[in-house]
């Protein structure tokens, strides 16, 4: 198993994400923010600048973090947003050489609500057909999105979208009521990690590692933990994972010390940041060389 992680979330700042990286031991970024906008977004010569500068330091980028569908944008938001942030996105992972990119299947809509589920398959068609023309694989994460609902959620984009592969993100589903399972007072139990993993193992070409606590409610942010020491059963899931010959990289996604999707992520203590980046790394590495 190989080890990456968005090291934005030790800062915004290229260079300390370099910094922040090699201080854990490692290589590799799964790069998304630099600065205040995702690496999709930056203008093309601070974008090539920001190439030159991780090939100089070394630092490989296995994962291309983009905002493609992501919980931000609704179904029904323009598509051309969507076009244009394939089209930027892949000569930039060529010039990286980067294979795998993470996007997602739009907001949920309020459950109860039409969800436009037909329109979300044909976008993801669309985007994994562009992306797997020019060579390069599209993974899908269960965040806050269509897929993220249940694991038969997940299942059936893979049904919907030949060529569609999974990230599986071990924290999401702490946070998450499984809309599969509705209890008898129409209310809905907390997603179990593990067995959303073991649902959509064989199609995971990607893992994210974050834990947590589950929430109050499932309208806000839970309290996220160090590796190992909230509800992720982050020690089952990388077991089974070892067990059935995954090989493929795992990055770390902390969220203890700021979230990316904050309302305001730059409100924080940046050392913090920066430290409790590199700790995580390091817990991390300890709690998989004992799996």
């Amino acid at each position: 198993m190989k080890l990456t992680g968005f090291a934005d979330e030790a800062s915004r700042d290229l260079d300390k994400q370099i910094a922040a990286t090699k201080d854990i031991g490692w290589s590799a970024i799964s790069a998304r923010m630099v600065g205040d906008k995702n690496l999709h977004e930056v203008p093309e010569a601070e974008f090539n600048d920001i190439a030159d500068r991780l090939d100089a330091a070394g630092i490989i980028v296995p994962e291309f973090g983009s905002l493609i569908g992501n919980w931000a944008k609704k179904i029904d938001s323009d598509f051309d947003i969507t076009l244009a942030e394939i089209e930027r996105a892949i000569p930039r992972m060529k010039r990286l050489n980067t294979q795998l990119i993470r996007i997602m299947s739009y907001a949920q809509n309020p459950w109860g609500e039409d969800q436009q589920e037909a329109e979300r398959f044909r976008r993801l068609r669309e985007i994994v057909n562009r992306f797997s023309d020019a060579g390069l694989t599209a993974i899908h994460e269960n965040c806050m999105n269509w897929g993220g609902f249940s694991a038969e959620h997940t299942l059936r984009l893979v049904e919907e979208v030949p060529g569609l592969k999974l990230v599986f993100d071990t924290g999401n589903p702490v946070f998450q009521k499984d809309r599969s399972k509705p209890n008898a007072d129409g209310s809905f139990p907390w997603q179990d990690p593990f067995e959303f993993w073991e649902k959509v193992r064989e199609h995971v070409a990607h893992i994210h590692i974050k834990d947590c606590i589950n929430p109050v409610s499932d309208d806000v942010e839970p309290a996220y933990t160090m590796p190992g020491d909230g509800q992720a059963k982050l020690v089952e899931i990388l077991t089974d994972a070892k067990s059935h010959g995954y090989d493929g990289w795992i990055a770390i996604e902390p969220h203890v010390a700021t979230v990316f999707h904050a309302a305001d992520p730059t409100a924080v203590d940046r050392q913090q940041c920066y430290d409790s980046y590199v700790e995580y790394g390091k817990r991390f590495e300890k709690l998989l060389a004992g799996v």
